[in-house]
């Protein structure tokens, strides 16, 4: 029977690879990554827009969505702090960010693989993602993790219900520049951060929604180069 001898500390450590291989291959694999998430964005038949040159801080690329026939759908770019879930209250209130999502003007079609229907993108359908966003980075304090499901099953839905009615008393009306026009956009607050939803003359909605950053000052701008976000 063939046998292998137990290998010694020196042996282990030779063939162990030296730090900066493995940094290396990690950079390898991040820019690998950042290169792959700029293809998917390059394949959207429709303009992204972000914060204007007004915001300087960070930018990073966040995901985008496709139909069944791998069509761009939306997508989202992310300026400031990358939120995560966060369960104490002072590390939410230390967050500033602002998620700007486009969504494709779309009318009624069938699906890409003609077994259905796809409704038509409204200036709704931005309201939801930018509510569900905002929720999906959200965490009340006081929830422990076999109640947190619960919580995001039921804000979820109101979401839903929020972004269906644009023109209920939750929403109020902000106007902000677009490529520099004035433009009408949906506005609400909550405990845990702000959404806001409009159409813009490209032929986009867009949808936002941010945390410890003030919606009142925010301008939006068509980015025609994603370097600054890879």
């Amino acid at each position: 029977m063939e046998t292998t001898s137990r290998p010694t500390a020196q042996n282990t450590a030779s063939d162990s690879p030296a730090p900066d291989v493995e940094d290396s291959k990690a950079a390898e694999r991040a820019e690998a990554a950042a290169r792959s998430a700029a293809d998917a964005y390059a394949r959207a038949p429709f303009p992204w827009y972000g914060l204007d040159a007004a915001f300087t801080g960070q930018r990073w690329l966040m995901q985008v969505a496709s139909a069944a026939d791998g069509v761009v759908q939306h997508g989202s770019l992310g300026h400031g702090d990358e939120p995560s879930i966060r369960t104490e209250a002072t590390a939410l209130e230390k967050e500033r960010f602002a998620v700007v999502i486009t969504v494709a003007a779309s009318p009624v079609r069938r699906s890409g693989d003609g077994t259905g229907v796809l409704d038509a993108t409204t200036a709704s359908s931005a309201a939801w993602l930018a509510g569900s966003g905002l929720l999906a980075h959200t965490w009340p304090p006081q929830l422990d993790h076999t109640l947190r499901d619960d919580w995001l099953d039921q804000q979820t839905e109101t979401a839903f219900e929020l972004a269906d009615d644009l023109q209920g008393s939750a929403w109020s009306t902000l106007s902000l520049p677009v490529d520099g026009e004035p433009t009408t956009f949906h506005y609400r607050e909550s405990e845990f951060g702000w959404v806001l939803a409009g159409s813009t003359a490209a032929g986009v909605h867009i949808g936002a929604y941010g945390r410890g950053m003030s919606a009142y000052g925010l301008g939006f701008f068509e980015v025609r180069d994603l370097g600054p976000y890879v």
